[in-house]
């Protein structure tokens, strides 16, 4: 279990200035493998396959309106669910319990039930309804794990530390992969158990970690003003917003549609086992660049040069797919991709933890800023389908992941307070 920082002031509000432990940064890594699976597992294997198996025309679209509508329940609970845990105070059994782990577990409680509701869902409107409300789920879980790190970890560990957190965005599809496609090989015991992985992973951060009461500390009431960011008078905060929505807008056009790149386009007798292969080097690539580029940074004390050559990556690993639709360079580009977004999530996330405008809405702030790979969630089917249908297929829809990628990359340039 992690030593409680030693902070001046308010221990929940307080910046942090005592390391973490390794045994606290690996259960977080836990918890987010947990999340991570629970979410990317089904977006990327179980939903395609799912709505593949009801076989109705235009897959493609209806994939994109199932995750679309979660992705725009993400825009709502995020933010929502951040800013009531930066202001829970929960009193039981006679002591102050902290105001993060209530909800993470949550969270986490309501994504296994609405994992078991698509496991069962016999049409279109059970998986929409399912996948909507599992949103909610994932969406708590992402608000109150990501505000660990600003509330845990000084500045000077921030990068190291979310390189690990960063590692089962991958990580998570790469375990959740094998399970749905070794372990059972259809959509229901694949939906239970992911569902399964995701308690066992959580329950030992949510148990065994400190998570410090609020106290009697002064914080603003909760209003739906709350909500509201002055992007103006943060404009580092603005742009690391935009850095975040062009590059996870990005990765959405590019991997959306995989498992139907390689079946049409790539004409790939055995589709669904390249995607784990391409899943699996895109992990390689992920897990050998996040922790280094992250702690790279630290060393550096410099976060915005990891972040453009990082985008620099992605855009080289998307022109290879427009140009060379074959299997052996799906394969270069799936470690290239991997590589470049393993160091953006790492060093991003920490420079988003340096330009949060307030100590008491770190939480709803960064909620904010997951707003950004929501909408680019959302946004991404809204723009893939039509390229992909109407507007030169998968060579466009490759090039214009490249161009969003780099776009991303380079705005992190006009953050100011950050080197």
């Amino acid at each position: 279990m992690a030593v409680t920082p030693k902070t001046q002031g308010p221990s929940a509000l307080a910046e942090p200035v005592i390391h973490v432990r390794r045994s606290w940064i690996g259960l977080l890594f836990a918890a987010n493998l947990g999340l991570w699976m629970a979410y990317y597992t089904p977006l990327q294997v179980l939903l395609p396959e799912q709505i593949e198996d009801l076989g109705i025309a235009h897959k493609e679209l209806w994939l994109g309106i199932v995750t679309g509508i979660g992705a725009i329940v993400a825009v709502v609970v995020n933010p929502l669910a951040g800013a009531l845990s930066d202001r829970t105070r929960l009193h039981f059994l006679g002591r102050a319990w902290g105001r993060r782990h209530i909800w993470t577990a949550g969270g986490a409680l309501l994504l296994s039930l609405c994992l078991l509701v698509l496991a069962v869902a016999p049409n279109l409107f059970w998986i929409t309804v399912g996948w909507a409300l599992a949103n909610i789920g994932i969406n708590v879980m992402l608000a109150t794990l990501t505000s660990a790190v600003p509330d845990r970890v000084p500045v000077a560990q921030r990068g190291l530390v979310s390189g690990w957190i960063g590692m089962p965005v991958a990580l998570g599809l790469v375990v959740g992969a094998i399970l749905v496609t070794t372990v059972v090989t259809t959509p229901p015991p694949g939906y239970l158990i992911i569902a399964i992985g995701l308690l066992l992973l959580v329950a030992p951060f949510v148990l065994r970690t400190p998570d410090d009461p609020l106290g009697d500390t002064v914080v603003p009431r909760f209003t739906w003003r709350a909500f509201r960011v002055d992007m103006r008078g943060n404009p580092d905060f603005a742009w690391a917003w935009v850095t975040r929505f062009l590059v996870m807008l990005g990765n959405a056009l590019g991997t959306l549609y995989l498992l139907y790149f390689l079946s049409d386009a790539v004409k790939l007798a055995d589709a669904e086992t390249g995607l784990l292969y391409m899943i699996l080097l895109y992990t390689v690539g992920m897990v050998g660049t996040a922790m280094l580029g992250g702690w790279l940074s630290d060393r550096a004390g410099k976060r915005k040069v990891f972040v453009v050559w990082s985008g620099v990556i992605i855009a080289v690993a998307a022109i290879l797919l427009a140009i060379w639709p074959t299997w052996p360079v799906a394969m270069v580009a799936a470690v290239l991709f991997g590589a470049g977004f393993g160091v953006y999530l790492a060093v991003d996330t920490a420079v988003v933890t340096q330009v949060l405008p307030a100590a008491a809405d770190r939480a709803k702030d960064i909620g904010v800023i997951n707003i950004a790979p929501s909408v680019s969630q959302a946004l991404g089917p809204v723009l893939a389908a039509p390229v992909v249908a109407f507007l030169g297929g998968y060579p466009t829809l490759f090039v214009l992941t490249a161009v969003t990628s780099l776009a991303g990359a380079l705005a992190v340039l006009k953050i100011k307070s950050v080197a």
